[in-house]
């Protein structure tokens, strides 16, 4: 197997995340919470931890803060252990004084820490996609087939290329075509494989492995993007090959699936396995105490640490941390991110005085088809109903996209309030 300490994990922090906004209003994309407890940056960290990756570098710029946090209390190493984890922000700098413009610029900008790190090879990473992989075997099978550049690709079906990069590989596994994201019907003609016909296209997953001197030689041209610029140009100039993924992975870039997502994590039948013995998730360790549920009926619920349930009806629905649901509270089809912190007798008592609600979901409460972020104050008798083909629409305290309406962070409902 492959020596992974000669392997440098690259991750890409993400750019604005204007498709996961509100959630992005106040954090970024990798920052984004996952599954009840989970961020989504802790898939590709958990992913390198079992790999032996030793060296991994974060590359952060937008609203990177809480971001910053997750990363230095939950993934440090001790003096005694080998390798880093750093995070590469943007800055300015005698040689740039521009923010990134890509992933390849990201990468360019940040290519004296990269080379330092003295690895052979650059595993470049997304922080926003839930899998699993084994990456000893996507780096090893790179150098046994002696490739420049290693794609990921996973077998799609025709609904899901306009918004992926579609290739095609020879009986080799050298990957001879490629098109980003599209849609002309000739075009697609090209790219599918008839023996296929459920799965009949080869889409890149956006995760690469570069032997480090070519990615410094790509860097050297004037190229934005891995995706759009990188990989159409190197084809048909170095050795680039596809290794084939058929795990569950999903590129959670949108607020409808990050919604779907969530709730299929729910499911009995879950696609994807937190409870992996083998290769867990791993995540901030919060030392919270266990759910309380009192006279309550829960069904396809993910339920984290630390929540308090009290006569109500919950279907459907991730629950997250600390969340609180009031009685007689009827929740479905939601994801509920829960809180960051438990609210004192005497923060309360100032809620009564200015007649704002408790963290949490308050009595009688119904929900449908809804995301409340962190910390958000969902008052008594608040009714958010599901409507198929709502409009786009955003107000102080909520905000409605694909439809699905949205309470951000630390948003207020007041009592009685319907959406």
């Amino acid at each position: 197997m492959a020596n992974m300490k000669n392997v440098l994990g690259l991750i890409l922090g993400g750019g604005q995340g204007a498709r996961l906004y509100p959630l992005t209003k106040e954090r970024s994309k990798p920052a984004v919470p996952l599954a009840g407890k989970y961020r989504l940056i802790d898939i590709p960290m958990s992913n390198c931890f079992h790999a032996g990756i030793e060296k991994i570098a974060i590359l952060t710029q937008f609203n990177s803060a809480s971001l910053h946090r997750h990363i230095w209390s939950t993934y440090t190493r001790d003096q005694f252990s080998p390798g880093w984890i750093q995070i590469l922000a943007a800055e300015q700098t005698p040689r740039s004084r521009d923010w990134y413009q890509g992933t390849a610029d990201a990468v360019r900008k940040q290519w004296v820490e990269i080379k330092e790190a003295g690895t052979r090879h650059v595993l470049i990473l997304a922080g926003d996609h839930l899998y699993r992989m084994d990456y000893r075997k996507f780096v090893q099978q790179h150098i046994d087939s002696e490739a420049a550049i290693t794609v990921a690709v996973q077998p799609v079906d025709r609904e899901a290329v306009s918004g992926l990069g579609i290739l095609k590989l020879n009986s080799d596994g050298v990957i001879t075509q490629f098109t980003e994201k599209p849609k002309d019907a000739k075009i697609l003609k090209q790219f599918e494989n008839p023996g296929h016909p459920d799965k009949p296209f080869m889409a890149s997953m956006g995760i690469y492995v570069f032997n480090t001197d070519v990615l410094e030689e790509v860097l050297a041209e004037d190229f934005v993007d891995f995706g759009r610029d990188i990989l159409p140009q190197s084809i048909n100039k170095r050795r680039v090959c596809g290794y084939i993924f058929d795990g569950f992975w999903e590129d959670i870039g949108t607020i409808r699936r990050f919604f779907e997502v969530n709730l299929r994590m729910a499911k009995a039948d879950a696609p994807f396995d937190f409870y992996d013995a083998q290769a867990p998730i791993f995540t901030h360790a919060r030392f919270l105490p266990g759910s309380e549920v009192h006279n309550s009926r829960l069904d396809e619920v993910l339920l984290a640490d630390g929540c308090r349930i009290y006569d109500a009806s919950v279907r459907e629905t991730v629950v997250g941390l600390r969340s609180i649901i009031g009685a007689e509270a009827n929740i479905q089809s939601s994801v509920l991110m829960g809180a960051d912190y438990y609210e004192t007798d005497e923060e309360r008592a100032e809620n009564r005085k200015l007649e704002r609600p408790d963290i949490g979901i308050g009595e009688n409460a119904v929900i449908k088809g809804a995301i409340i972020d962190k910390n958000a104050r969902i008052g008594k008798n608040v009714t958010i109903r599901y409507i198929p083909d709502r409009p786009e629409e955003e107000t102080d305290n909520w905000v409605s996209r694909d439809g699905i309406v949205i309470v951000p962070k630390g948003a207020v409902l007041r009592d009685g309030m319907v959406i």
